[in-house]
Parts: C-alpha cells; sequence; structure tokens
C-alpha cells in the first residue's frame, strides 16, 4: 500500500480514504510503463509514440538516482491515460515492438512499493511496527527469561526420576 493512501486513511474517515483508495486504483490501470528505452528518448517522444492509443495524462521518466550519471534517465518510464482501455490497448499494440532502435517492453505499472518494505529498504525488519507487534514477547515471558538468568541453583536434571534402563544408567540419589 503506497504511502498515500495510508496517509490518507489517518486523515480522513474511512469512506474518504476508500473513495482515494479507488481512485489510485484506477490511475494505476490507466498507467503503463515502458522499459528498455533509448537515452535519446524524452518525454515529449514518448507521449507523440503513444498519442494514437488514446489521451495522454502524464508522462514521467526517472532520472537517475546517482547525481554522477551521464544517463539522461533510468530506461523506462511511464504514461498514465485517460482510460483504462486506452492503456490495455496501448500493452496490446506497443509491447515488443521496435522504438528508436531498441525492443520495449510495455505492460502495466505496478504500485510503487514503499521505501520501508522489502528488499533495498533502509529500515531493519526489527523496527518497523509490524514486525515488532506480532514478534514482541510478552512481559510474562520476559520475566520467566529474568527469573532464568538469575537463579544461583544449576538446572534440575531431566533424566532424574526415571526408572527404565533405556534413558541410560541410574545416577546414585543424594543421601540426605
Amino acid at each position: 500500500m503506497s504511502e498515500a493512501v495510508r496517509e490518507i486513511r489517518y486523515v480522513c474517515s474511512p469512506s474518504v480514504a476508500q473513495n482515494a483508495n479507488q481512485s489510485l486504483q484506477s490511475r494505476l490501470k490507466s498507467t503503463v510503463y515502458v522499459g528498455g528505452l533509448e537515452n535519446v528518448v524524452d518525454e515529449k517522444l514518448l507521449a507523440d509514440a503513444f498519442l494514437p492509443f488514446g489521451e495522454i495524462v502524464d508522462v514521467t521518466i526517472p532520472k537517475p538516482d546517482l547525481p554522477s550519471s551521464k544517463d539522461p534517465h533510468r530506461g523506462f518510464g511511464y504514461i498514465e491515460f485517460e482510460m483504462a482501455g486506452d492503456a490495455k490497448e496501448a500493452i496490446d499494440n506497443m509491447d515488443q515492438s521496435e522504438f528508436f532502435g531498441r525492443v520495449i517492453k510495455v505492460a502495466p505499472a505496478k504500485p510503487q512499493k514503499d521505501s520501508n518494505e522489502g528488499l533495498g529498504s533502509k529500515t531493519a525488519i526489527w523496527e518497523t511496527e509490524g514486525w515488532i507487534a506480532q514478534h514482541a514477547a510478552s512481559d510474562e515471558d520476559r520475566l520467566a527469561a529474568e527469573q532464568a538468568r538469575h537463579a544461583k541453583s544449576p538446572p534440575e536434571d531431566p533424566m532424574r526420576g526415571l526408572d527404565s534402563d533405556v534413558a541410560g544408567p541410574r545416577l546414585k540419589e543424594p543421601a540426605g
């Protein structure tokens, strides 16, 4: 779930959050991912290539993460159409086609992962709320562990009191 939807849930009533979530889902259905772009491709060229399939709302080509990179973009982009049917049409017609000398991949866009989830996260798993809630020890468990650490006598022999020879030789009972 994206951070924007989470934020809406905390600020708004459930019905407003549900409408925002539906809006986000419909935007996602009308957005396509375009991968394998040549460096000369920019937003205008990409929009011009996909314009025959329907009205385009937005074109985004992410820039490189490293400022020292000489590449103008990361080799992929997103096109948001006004209608989900136009996006499907673009996928059906443009996937595996050649664009500026490269075969491009055109597919439905996936929701952006939260930067605090999964591989590549900058937060340790045990620092996330969900993990803590699931794996936190109860007060009773902590107390029992602390008592066991502070106990001075050695733990009782689990084999003591067994009558069978199967478990090994019998221990001599201490006198007293």
